[in-house]
């Protein structure tokens, strides 16, 4: 077939015969079980599966699996960026804060909070932060201080719905760093709460080595090669670096793995 009318006329009976199999697949299987003894059902139906896969259905039928319920609604994907140097200045201040929410059902990004955060100690960023994160003096220059921007994190989790008490939810972050040392050491230098919702976690390390039976230990760039996925962005970008943490939690959902909080409480 040559022209467009052509070909859309045999993608519509493709698709029509996509969904033709897929509701007598079930039917066929009752039919079958009611004939055949429990041992012979499992073979044909790996030769129907096999059978549609040939005929170009394999993709329907791989859309039609699900993978199991996670313990939670939402996961918050977080991956703070922090002023640094060599050797290390004192203290560390938050310089992008990103987070991710996930769909526990889905696994999809659903909504986005991103901001960079004025530091205040150490106000001026050394080159070996800006090579190392990809943040530029101009990016934190007159951007909200870490309690502002605390306090719009409280209100978008307010409109998301994941202050509800109904509502399950818990962040995710690549290590303990993130929510273990580097936000609560800086609201103690800085006389600031730390809400309860930043007091429980996943390390995702510790998830992949639970699912994976080895230990990531160059972090997102070990995951990657492991799944086999493209890593996203740029290393040491907040935004960039949750991004490829959702990535490798919804490659993980989809294996049958069902994450956990990993954090002890506090």
């Amino acid at each position: 077939v040559s022209d467009a009318s052509g070909c859309s006329m045999i993608a519509l009976l493709h698709t029509g015969a996509a969904k033709f199999f897929q509701n007598l697949l079930p039917r066929a299987r009752q039919a079958v079980c009611s004939l055949l003894p429990a041992g012979v059902l499992k073979g044909y139906s790996s030769i129907v599966s096999r059978k549609l896969a040939s005929h170009g259905f394999g993709a329907s039928m791989a859309a039609m699996s699900s993978f199991p319920p996670q313990r939670y609604h939402y996961f918050l994907v977080l991956d703070f960026e922090a002023t640094c140097d060599k050797p290390q200045i004192h203290p560390q201040e938050i310089i992008e804060f990103p987070i991710l929410k996930l769909n526990g059902r889905t696994m999809e990004i659903e909504s986005t909070f991103h901001m960079y955060v004025q530091p205040v100690v150490h106000p001026q960023l050394t080159p070996f932060c800006t090579e190392l994160t990809g943040i530029i003096q101009g990016m934190v220059d007159g951007q909200p201080s870490l309690q502002q921007v605390l306090e719009r994190v409280d209100e978008w989790m307010a409109k998301e719905g994941l202050l509800d008490p109904s509502v399950k939810s818990i962040f995710v972050t690549c290590g303990d760093w993130d929510l273990k040392v580097m936000l609560p050491g800086q609201c103690q230098y800085l006389g600031l709460p730390v809400a309860d919702y930043f007091k429980q976690w996943i390390n995702l390390k510790k998830a992949y080595s639970f699912a994976m039976g080895s230990w990531p230990k160059n972090g997102l760039l070990d995951m990657n090669k492991g799944l086999n996925l493209q890593h996203i962005g740029r290393p040491h970008s907040g935004i960039d670096d949750c991004k490829n943490i959702a990535n490798i939690m919804k490659t993980l959902a989809h294996r049958g793995f069902i994450f956990k909080q990993t954090s002890k409480p506090f």
